[in-house]
This record gives structure tokens, sequence and C-alpha cells, in this order.
């Protein structure tokens, strides 16, 4: 088998969580809205620990757990839920940068359609965004502000602690898109400055088709949102439709292993990242990213005079990497991440994604390195 080094795109899965995901299939087929025997109430009981267990890792209530179909739908919630707020108390301005994922911009995009104003912000060529950018672009009118924890494509950490920090005297929303950082990236997860957080369950080692919106409350007021999508009442009213409780419990059971071992897990990225580095340097990689801000498993880098397409055909077999985001990848548009960077044609055309993790096992880096190296000959 091929080393599997495209886990930004989406993880393996735990073990334990594919065996509670199965249990859960076959052996319980009780409706978490059944209240009147005990399929239904083991259901329910499953869902509430699963709450509890994501819950737990960004030091959040039960009840601001919102479960929805991933990170993608929660991105929507929390954007699209807000516009009625927005429209209400004349606040039609929002703020985000030109690196945030595609569930986060085309949202956005829809407002600015509805009559909202978007403040899109430039981020360095180490692909970061500056936090008193942020803060200086937050108005009267501003109704959310909303900027990702990590980025997909090249691993940079933003500074959301410097702009929680900064917004915590102003009633401006902040929503972190926290799909490739929620479980890694742990403590500045726990800031009860930010309102709402997009989480993924395939993103860290559970089953896809599941996520989370966190809500926070500011004291007794809950966070303004109106749903999408009607028929049903469950989740709190935003989210209506029949809970996936076997896909509630393997993100749950994701949550918990990843609160208890990110920094083991961290660590084991961080020796892998230090391999590829020494077997990679030898092709004279052009790195994209705040080296000093990145996430331990991913590495953007261009090859000069290895087109990125010619790379991934040529790996075959061998390594299973990525060119940028797997949503838009079909697409086949330069990255919008690297173009924000200010990268030109050439650097993005020969641009690699190399994501790893704790279950990446033996690579054979070398065998990576002497492939691509033939493309030059």
């Amino acid at each position: 088998m091929p080393a599997y080094l495209d886990c930004n795109a989406t993880s393996p899965v735990e073990e334990k969580v594919a065996e509670a995901v199965i249990r859960f299939t076959r052996d319980e087929c009780g409706n978490a809205g059944s209240r009147t025997h005990e399929f239904g109430a083991r259901a329910k009981q499953a869902v509430q620990k699963a709450r509890d267990q994501v819950r737990s890792v960004v030091d959040a209530e039960r009840e601001e757990i919102i479960f929805t179909s991933g990170a993608t739908e929660a991105d929507n919630l929390a954007i699209l839920g807000l516009a009625a707020e927005g429209a209400k108390l004349g606040k039609r301005h929002v703020v985000t940068t030109a690196i945030e994922h595609k569930a986060v911009l085309e949202p956005i995009e829809h407002l600015v359609k509805q009559g909202f104003e978007a403040t899109i912000l430039p981020v360095d060529s180490d692909g970061r965004v500056s936090a008193d950018d942020v803060l200086s672009a937050v108005r009267d009118d501003t109704l959310f502000v909303s900027v990702m924890h990590v980025n997909n494509e090249t691993g940079v950490v933003q500074p959301i602690d410097d702009i929680a920090t900064g917004l915590a005297e102003n009633d401006v929303y902040l929503h972190v898109d926290a799909a490739q950082s929620f479980g890694k990236e742990i403590q500045t997860l726990k800031s009860k400055r930010i309102d709402l957080i997009s989480i993924s369950g395939h993103k860290i080692y559970g089953p896809k088709g599941i996520g989370v919106l966190v809500a926070r409350r500011r004291g007794y007021k809950t966070v303004p949102l109106q749903p999408l999508m009607f028929g049903g009442g469950q989740e709190r009213g935003l989210r209506p439709g029949t809970m996936p409780v076997p896909l509630a419990v393997g993100l749950g059971i994701a949550a918990e292993i990843a609160g208890k071992d990110h920094k083991r897990r961290a660590e084991h990225c961080l020796a892998i990242r230090g391999e590829a580095l020494k077997a990679l340097g030898e092709l004279g990689p052009i790195f994209h990213g705040d080296p000093n801000n990145v996430v331990p498993h991913v590495l953007n880098i261009s090859l000069p005079g290895i087109d990125a397409e010619a790379a991934m055909v040529s790996l075959k077999g061998i390594a299973a990497v990525s060119n940028g985001s797997a949503c838009t990848s079909h697409n086949y548009k330069p990255s919008h991440v690297l173009e924000a960077m200010g990268l030109d044609e050439d650097e993005i055309s020969t641009a690699l994604r190399i994501s790893w993790c704790h279950l990446t096992g033996e690579v054979d880096w070398g065998l990576i390195r002497d492939s691509l190296m033939a493309l030059r000959r």
C-alpha cells in the first residue's frame, strides 16, 4: 500500500472509533428522539455522552454542542444563521480573511448578495493574517469576525488568541473554523471569547458525515442563530433531522482520545516531519507558511522544476499527496490560499501539500525523493 500523506483532506479512523461506529450501527437501532422505550433512551444517552466528550475538549457546556453533518454545515450555520440578527440590528458588516476555506468564503459571498458588506483581509507572505488588521477592521456595524484557526493548505496557525483578547470588550461575534485544529491545538479553543467553533469529525480520526458547531452562551444569552433547514426541531431547533447516533458516538470517542493524547501525537508528527525534511531537502524545496507558526503534521512546498500534477502522478502507488484543498481539487483552479500569500504562477503550479498524522506508519521518504528527482531528468 502507498503511504497515506493526505491527512488534511481526511484522516484515518481510530480503531476504537471504528469499533464503536460498527457496534452502534449493527447492535443499537434506537432513535435518540424516541422517548417511549429503552432503545431510544440508550441512543439518547450515547449522544449526550458524545456531547460531553466534545465539550470537554473546548471547555464548553453540553447545551452548546450542536451536531451537524460536518464543518461545512457548521460554518454555514454560524455565518448564515446570524444574518437575521444582523439585519435586525443594522449590523451588516463582516470581517474575514482571504485564506479561509470555501465553506466560509462562499456563505459570506451569499451574505454580500443579500446586502451585507465584507472586509476580506490579506495575509502576509507567510500565510498569516495580522491580528491588528483584524481588530482594526471591526466597525460599529460589524456583526461577526470569522478567522480559521489552522489553514488547511499550509498548516499555518492564525493568531486567534490575540484576536479573541482584542475583542474582549467588543460584542461582535467571533467564529473560528477549527476543522484542522480541534483536538490538536487545544488551549486556544477553550477561550470563552470565541462564540462559535466549527468542528469536523473526519479530520480528527473520526467518521465522515458528522461535525459540531459549538455555540457558546454569553452569560445566559445564547448566540441568536436561526436555522437553515426546517422539519423536526432537533438540536435546539437549529438542525432538524434524525440524529446519526453511530456517527455522533464516533466523533465523541475521537474527541475524547484527542483530548488525552494530543501531546504524544504531536511528538510523533514532529519525528515524521524531521524525516521528511531530511529527505526532501535534497530537492531544494521552497517552503510556504510561517515555520514558527505551523502545525507539525503539514508541509506545503514547491519543488522547482517539478509540476505538482506530474509529481502526484509519479507518486501513485508510492504516496498519496495533494496540491491543495480536497474540497476544490476537482476545479483545477490555482490555490486561492497561495495566491493570497503572493506566490507566483510557477510556485503555485509546483506546490504540494504533504500531511500525515500519528497513525502514519513507516514512510519510504527516500523512494519519494527519488521518484520526484526523476521528474527533473
